[in-house]
């Protein structure tokens, strides 16, 4: 059996149970795994190879290639990365200086000693500045924490694109396992109207009894509700991919038969390492990183801050001979004396919140192990399942062939058929399940391993 290697260390300090304080990786210092995504342009059109390539259906490819370029939950995905793009620039701008500008315009008049009455304009044309020394880093982790929840807010998205890849190859398998499984019911049903067709004619003929007669009616109406149920399935399973293409209800082409969709195959060993190619993954160790960056923060607010201020500007007005030149300068410390345990409060959701991604963080890399492993199990035991299925479809074929040529030589009772007839049926509709299982098993693999694998990708990272 393939199984992943484990050798390779995946989780790394999220990975323990969180305590006071842990080392986590900087937000730049991992860099989201690319290579399974599509390079989609903004009016649609061809994409780059994906991994549902392998599969060798260009109905397949065209179908994700589509949901990847319309689907709704991937724009939506989308407007939330522009969001998260506002929240860093946000963030950074409290590093810079903020520099202000005002033009006060006043206009008066005043009694001289004399009685003289003088009217007077000023225009008051002034500059600010402030500046946050920012000693401590408080905004300088709050802006790290901005820049890595943007990571995780791309690295969220790459998993609804992933997703959505991976349940439009799915649902096109199942789409072609029904469209086969309509077939069989179709081939069934013409077979079970030439046995009625016979039966009757015997039984009109009194060759048999009304019991035959009866139950091979009996048989024709399962094979024949067989038929609109299959056509239902296939109408719903429409219906949903063309929500996944962000398209109204309409008919999904189709290509290559269930029986002739390739099974991509799989290198033995795949490396553990290639987990981190997975993007939830990535956005759970990104997350881990805004936490604590947001914890600096909060910490860094409860110590003095250092902040510069100044002012220039010029007064003109008619009551002066000259402009007058003003400036100030100046700096202020502010440091939390009393506020009520506001900001120990803060400090310590700020904690608790980053221990919840460190357990989000091993429980994400839990799940892709499992995950992988479920998949890598689903592709050999379907593949197995299906390998029996096919013979005793074949077994079951040959017998009804025997069974109708004894009975229709008097040989043998019509049950003996009817019972060759269901089992043919029952392994067939079998077989075509456990052959759709086993794609599905593939595309899942490929989504548990961040979006497949190439021999390149594996030799890059064994070594």
């Amino acid at each position: 059996m393939k199984r992943i290697v484990l050798a390779v260390p995946l989780v790394l300090a999220a990975c323990a149970l969180p305590g006071p304080r842990r080392a986590v990786p900087e937000a730049t210092a991992v860099v989201p795994p690319p290579a399974w995504r599509s390079a989609l342009p903004a009016t649609g059109g061809a994409v780059r190879a994906g991994w549902w390539q392998a599969f060798g259906d260009p109905a397949l490819t065209a179908l994700v290639e589509r949901a990847l370029a319309n689907n709704v939950d991937i724009g939506i995905a989308v407007a939330r990365i522009e969001e998260a793009r506002a929240s860093e620039a946000l963030a950074r701008a409290q590093l810079s200086p903020q520099i202000g500008g005002t033009v006060p315009e006043t206009q008066g008049q005043s009694i001289s000693p004399f009685g003289t009455l003088t009217r007077s304009a000023a225009v008051q044309p002034a500059l600010s500045l402030s500046y946050d020394l920012d000693l401590f880093g408080r905004l300088r982790q709050a802006t790290r924490a901005a820049r890595a929840q943007l990571l995780a807010t791309e690295a969220a998205a790459d998993t609804v694109r992933l997703a959505t890849a991976a349940t439009a190859a799915q649902g096109y398998v199942t789409l072609r396992a029904l469209d086969h499984r309509l077939a069989i019911a179709q081939a069934t049903l013409a077979a079970r109207s030439d046995a009625l067709r016979i039966a009757r004619r015997r039984f009109e003929a009194g060759y048999t009894s009304r019991l035959e007669y009866r139950q091979a009616q009996a048989e024709y109406a399962v094979a024949a509700q067989l038929v609109p149920a299959a056509e239902l399935a296939i109408t719903r399973a429409e219906n949903a991919l063309s929500l996944l293409t962000g398209d109204a209800p309409r008919a999904i082409a189709r290509g290559l038969p269930l029986d002739r969709l390739a099974a991509p195959p799989i290198p033995d060993g795949l490396p553990a390492d290639l987990l981190r190619r997975r993007p939830d993954l990535f956005q759970a160790e990104q997350t881990l990183v805004a936490t604590d960056r947001a914890l600096d923060s909060q910490r860094a607010a409860m110590l003095p801050n250092l902040s510069l201020t100044g002012a220039a500007g010029l007064v003109l007005s008619t009551a002066l001979a000259q402009p007058e030149v003003i400036f100030s300068a100046g700096a202020s410390v502010l440091a939390p004396i009393f506020d009520g345990g506001r900001l120990r409060a803060q400090e310590r959701a700020a904690t608790a919140r980053r221990d919840q991604a460190a357990f989000a963080y091993r429980r994400t890399a839990l799940t892709a192990f499992r995950e992988v492993e479920d998949a890598l199990a689903g592709v050999r035991r379907t593949g197995e399942q299906a390998q029996a299925l096919a013979d005793q479809e074949t077994a079951a074929r040959g017998a009804l062939q025997n069974a109708t040529n004894r009975y229709r030589a008097g040989y043998s009772s019509y049950i003996e058929q009817l019972d060759a007839q269901r089992t043919l049926l029952n392994a067939e509709l079998s077989l075509a399940q456990a052959r759709a299982d086993r794609l599905t098993s593939y595309v899942a693999l490929y989504q548990a391993m961040g979006g497949g694998w190439t021999s390149a990708d594996v030799a890059a990272v064994t070594r």
